[in-house]
């Protein structure tokens, strides 16, 4: 199973991740959005699947140095461009399964239900 895993390579939550995946063998290609950017079109299309509440982290540095103007969301549109413009805010890591499917966050019952097989977690 092919996967991206999105996010900041040295965010400890992402070094929890890459160790879950390298210990269940989960091969993965890696983007960080700090060093890379991330397209708004992309950006739209997760806030349509998960909603963009699930994806602005508001408990970060990156969040509580933005102005309250930037804090006051009120919709998709506003999510996307703040996002754009400060990927730090974005909930890490971000996975995309190759059915498309989205994990949000660092889960790893959920992870292991959605990125292995019934064999490989015996």
């Amino acid at each position: 199973m092919s996967i991206t895993i999105y996010g900041i390579k040295n965010c400890d939550t992402m070094k929890k991740a890459f160790t879950w995946l390298a210990e269940h063998g989960v091969a993965h290609t890696f983007h960080d959005y700090r060093k890379g950017g991330i397209a708004p079109e992309t950006l739209a299309r997760w806030c349509e699947a998960v909603g963009w509440e699930a994806l602005v982290n508001r408990r970060g540095t990156t969040w509580r140095k933005l102005d309250p103007s930037q804090q006051a969301l009120t919709g998709t549109g506003e999510a996307v461009a703040l996002m754009a413009a400060h990927p730090s805010v974005i909930r890490r890591p971000v996975i995309e399964t190759a059915r498309g499917e989205l994990l949000v966050g660092y889960e790893p019952a959920r992870y292991a239900s959605a990125l292995t097989t019934p064999e490989s977690r015996s």
